[in-house]
């Protein structure tokens, strides 16, 4: 019999609708920011139902945008959780603004508001922005983090890069405060290759980013070349960046935004089957459900009191049969940069330490198979039961 092939961690759901996108852009003659971004902005804000979307290169972008935006700058603070990637914690040094950490909440592995209630108490009046990570695709606590937010004047910008989309109430989630970030990188949800959105109700946010994201231009150039005579002229009003969108890659955010729900319902399915079909091995600690969830990560815990092996190991022997797996995240105060700049260590941030150590992520996207679905159970369980200890 052939061996069977190896199911990858993350694999991107394009078709032929995301060639024909490229390929329409290709012959139009123009690649870069233009009409496909703007049409992809404006969707993208009726789909949310906000009124300003700003496409840029990449989520981290968007993150390092809206923190300027929102008025963090040198001497003030930033807070956020340390169990997110590297891009939620740098744009705050890019903008000179220092980081507090909060730990997470053990269910939901979003910011604590107990830990973030107890950070304001202390920082209030320094804390220009707080940055709450949707994490896997659940949502934070957002009610209860713009209450305190306004409590002490500080800003709310969501790190929504996994939670796209997700309804919270009558809004969705990325919309909930100040200013929201998607990211639409190779494994999100969905995909421009690279790529993310940063949304906003406030003009002054929007203006400031649209500003900010190409260079300090004081006007749509993007035209310049193709427009009537005189369209060459404009100023330079602030030290932006380059920080737009192609159109390249928006013709496939078209395209791929109308497949948002579709892709979400493929992922829902998966998720419940996952849970079912492993809820009953009590070595596993699986990830809590949730009325609203964009499931773009399942993250698994194992309890290492009764399996005889650790976390590590069981990501190779999953490896070896055949299945990626992967780890979200080696939190922040294990990375050399912040652990020494501000003196971090694991005792600090119990929760996410012991996270971190436990878990690990399922392959979980929309052109997974259900012969790949239960390959990946049929390997958890052959390796959870090989290593099996009771507890009398």
């Amino acid at each position: 019999m052939a061996e069977r092939g190896f199911i990858p961690f993350a694999r991107p759901c394009l078709s032929e609708e995301e060639e024909q996108a490229v390929l329409h852009v290709m012959r139009s003659g123009w690649l870069t920011t233009g009409p496909e971004s703007e049409a992809f902005e404006r969707e993208f804000a009726d789909f949310l139902g906000v009124k300003h979307a700003l496409a840029v290169s990449s989520a981290t972008a968007g993150l390092h945008l809206g923190l300027d935006a929102l008025g963090a700058r040198e001497g003030s603070f930033v807070v956020t959780t340390p169990y997110t990637f590297a891009a939620t914690a740098e744009v705050a040094r890019h903008v000179g603004a220092e980081l507090i950490f909060c730990d997470i909440d053990e269910g939901s592995m979003c910011i604590s508001v107990s830990e973030l209630e107890r950070v304001l108490d202390k920082y209030a009046n320094r804390v220009a922005a707080i940055v709450p990570v949707h994490f896997a695709g659940r949502g934070a606590d957002m009610e209860a983090i713009v209450n305190l937010a306004a409590s002490c004047g500080a800003s709310v910008l969501e790190d929504a890069a996994h939670a796209f989309p997700v309804r919270y109430g009558e809004k969705f989630l990325g919309a909930a405060g100040d200013a929201g970030v998607f990211s639409f990188y190779a494994t999100k949800t969905i995909t421009t290759g690279e790529g993310g959105m940063l949304v906003t109700d406030r003009d002054d946010v929007a203006e400031r980013v649209s500003l900010m994201r190409l260079h300090g231009i004081d006007r749509r150039v993007w035209d310049r070349y193709t427009s009537s005579p005189g369209a060459w002229f404009y100023q330079v009003i602030e030290a932006g960046y380059k920080y737009n969108m192609p159109d390249l890659l928006a013709a496939i955010g078209r395209v791929q935004l109308k497949k948002a729900v579709l892709f979400k319902k493929k992922r829902e399915r998966i998720a419940r089957i996952y849970r079912e079909a492993l809820s009953d091995r009590d070595y596993f600690i699986l990830p809590e459900d949730a009325d609203e969830h964009a499931w773009h990560l399942f993250v698994v815990g194992i309890d290492e009191n009764r399996l005889s092996i650790g976390r590590d190991e069981f990501v190779r022997l999953m490896a070896e049969k055949g299945v990626g797996c992967s780890v979200h995240f080696i939190p922040l105060f294990l990375m050399p940069y912040y652990r020494n700049r501000y003196n971090l260590s694991p005792d600090e941030f119990p929760v996410s330490y012991r996270v971190y150590l436990r878990s690990f992520s399922l392959p979980i996207y929309p052109s997974l198979s259900d012969e790949e679905i239960y390959r990946v159970i049929s390997s958890l369980k052959e390796i959870g039961d090989r290593f099996y200890r009771k507890i009398l």
